[in-house]
């Protein structure tokens, strides 16, 4: 298991309680996982060849990267070196690098932002004045998770400390800048399964946003997805199309997609891991489907073929915990109001801890599952919740 923070340990102890020897790796040995597997390796999940030589001594059966963007390729270098469940090393890249995909996309046909990547800031700033000539434009690390260094642009005022900003969070180096997309509704934000090659199985939700902290950093994510049925299937199609040309095999599946208001479909992200922010848990809650279970048995080698579509049934959402500004907790207030409707929640914070400020899923706080009664009601609360479940800082 590559990984071992807050959002991977659902998948640590699944594999536990199935029985599995679960091995964690990281370079961070505080990291809260570690404590549920069997052993623990400090060694980077992006290093692949350290990661390779670890799993060659320990002669392993199965390797994941789960909630986790910086690891898969790694995992799906160690299976294609050892002849382990996995897919493509390259397509995996593809899908985990920003700049990469967006080439994949145009250079076969799909619907794409005008983007172009950079690793030299004269030169992006040069393409961002002739972009916002037409459209705001969006600057992107090509390979971070948790949407840091993002940022919006509707002029050049600060290009540079965005640039630098995106390039930070950067492993390879290289800042993605593109034109920014109107959506019409709520940004799709939801977890998939791909099972020789097809997309077996999707579960879509509502992407909510704190405007205030990042506007791009999911603080909550609510199912079902909002928008028409027929839409979603040709999403679907385009999705399992994508899976298709880059010969994607077996896993969980991060999906975003967006769409226009003349309901043009954009696929943002297909990332070849399950989600973080608890989809999996919230989706299995709606679906009865658990896409945690599937990842770690696909890894080694369990037929998952009795995997389905499976239609949504209530109303379930998450909420991650965060401070609008950096600073000292002062206390955590959750109103009466939303309490009967929190069903699960994990508190990682407490009164007299230094915070930052939510611009990044790094500054996640905490977690809740919640359970409405109806999609408006959920709809109400989650583009609200920091007037019911907040952090207050001094």
């Amino acid at each position: 298991m590559l990984g071992g923070s807050h959002f991977q340990i659902p998948a640590i102890k699944y594999a536990k309680s199935a029985g599995y020897h679960v091995i964690t790796a990281d370079y961070l040995p505080d990291n809260p996982g570690h404590k549920y597997s069997d052993e623990y390796y400090n060694v980077s999940t992006t290093d692949e060849k350290k990661v390779l030589q670890l799993a060659e001594k320990l002669k392993i059966d199965g390797i994941v990267s789960y909630a986790s963007d910086p690891g898969a390729p790694a995992a799906a270098y160690v299976a294609e070196k050892l002849s382990l469940p996995g897919n493509p090393y390259e397509s995996v890249k593809i899908l985990q690098r920003k700049d990469l995909f967006r080439t994949f996309l145009k250079d076969n046909g799909f619907l794409v932002p005008v983007s172009a990547s950079f690793i030299n800031v004269d030169e992006a700033q040069q393409f961002a004045v002739e972009r916002l000539q037409c459209n705001p434009i969006i600057v992107k690390p090509a390979d971070s998770s948790g949407s840091k260094g993002v940022t919006k642009h509707f002029t050049i005022v600060d290009f540079e400390k965005s640039f630098n900003d995106a390039m930070s969070f950067s492993l390879a180096k290289i800042v993605v800048i593109e034109d920014f997309i109107e959506k019409a509704i709520y940004e799709m934000d939801g977890d998939g399964f791909v099972w020789q090659g097809k997309l077996a199985f999707r579960c879509f939700g509502n992407q909510h946003n704190d405007i205030e902290c990042n506007p791009y950093v999911p603080m909550g994510i609510s199912f079902p997805y909002i928008q028409e049925k027929p839409v979603q299937q040709k999403a679907h199609d385009i999705i399992e199309s994508i899976l298709t040309k880059l010969n994607m095999k077996l896993g969980g599946l991060n999906i975003e997609y967006l769409t226009d208001k003349n309901a043009n479909i954009y696929i943002l992200e297909i990332g070849p891991r399950s989600g973080g922010n608890l989809i999996p848990e919230v989706i299995k809650l709606s679906t009865g489907v658990d896409l945690i279970a599937y990842s770690v048995d696909s890894a080694v080698g369990k037929d998952c073929s009795d995997l389905k579509m499976v239609e949504t049934e209530g109303f379930y959402s998450s909420y991650i915990l965060h401070a609008k500004r950096d600073g000292i907790v002062g206390s955590i207030t959750i109103t009466d109001e939303i309490k009967p409707k929190i069903i699960q929640q994990n508190i990682l914070i407490k009164p007299g801890d230094k915070v930052n400020k939510f611009n990044g899923s790094n500054n996640t706080l905490g977690t809740f599952i919640l359970r409405f009664s109806s999609q408006d009601e959920m709809i109400y609360y989650l583009d609200r919740m920091t007037n019911y479940i907040f952090v207050n800082v001094v």
